[in-house]
């Protein structure tokens, strides 16, 4: 069995593969002053509660994006789950050419979306990832190449930007509202952060295409996803576990 975790910046995502079969996941809030055996103590909880027998586990695989916790989870696999996690970056095996200007600059997590859409989808494809701190787009060729993509402020950064700035504002629930001409706070609130990022993200993915020539498959996933994917006229498919599954095929690829 494969644990697959996604180290993000709001949220730990964490999966459990049998074979190709997501069988069980979970998200975490994203604690940076964790220590090794509070994690271990986390998964040792997650998957007892799940009746998961730690023995099952002969595998890990792991996209950071947050550099601390790398190795504090990296070493929770080896004392807690008795595995030598996989960790995605340099040296480790994608099958994707990357035609980014440094390589090393692309996070873990945009290269493992693309590498999982392409071999769902096949290409050209483009992948938005609606993150809390980060709205990205990323291109994928035909053939499989990271050709790169645009990074834009995500919604929870921008909304409690908003909310800590503008005395008056209240903090809101992000659910659509019934109009985009609101009469009230929270409906205008909820008009501008929907409509708004569905707006930025349709731009984007157009202007993309228009570069790209051709036609492509755009693919959404990330914890507003479903949210703002509702509202575009661009997304063609939500994916909320794309992250899990590039992270299950790259360590298939380095097998």
């Amino acid at each position: 069995m494969l644990c697959a975790i996604d180290i993000g910046n709001v949220n730990i995502v964490i999966g459990l593969y049998r074979g190709q079969e997501l069988v069980r996941h979970w998200s975490l809030m994203t604690d940076r002053d964790r220590t090794v055996d509070e994690f271990g103590i986390l998964f040792h909880n997650l998957f007892s509660l799940a009746g998961i027998d730690l023995a099952e586990l002969d595998s890990a695989a792991v996209a950071s994006v947050v550099p601390t916790l790398t190795p504090v989870i990296t070493r929770t696999c080896e004392l807690y789950l008795k595995v030598k996690p996989l960790v995605v970056g340099p040296g480790v095996k994608t099958g994707a050419v990357i035609r980014y200007d440094n390589p090393k600059e692309v996070g873990a997590d945009r290269i493992v979306d693309a590498i999982a859409a392409h071999e769902l989808y096949g290409g050209p494809v483009v992948v938005v990832d609606f993150s809390g701190t980060a709205t990205t787009v990323d291109v994928v060729s035909a053939e499989g190449e990271y050709l790169g993509g645009a990074i834009a402020p995500g919604i929870g950064v921008s909304t409690e930007a908003l909310f800590e700035r503008a005395a008056r504002l209240p903090r809101v629930e992000l659910s659509r509202p019934k109009s985009v001409i609101g009469k009230n706070n929270i409906a205008t609130l909820q008009a501008g952060i929907i409509f708004g990022f569905a707006g930025l993200v349709d731009a984007l993915v157009r202007r993309v295409l228009a570069e790209l020539g051709t036609k492509a498959r755009v693919v959404a996933t990330g914890g507003y996803a479903d949210l703002i994917a509702s509202e575009s006229e661009t997304i063609d498919e939500v994916n909320p576990f794309l992250t899990l599954t590039g992270l299950r095929i790259i360590h298939e690829r380095n097998q």
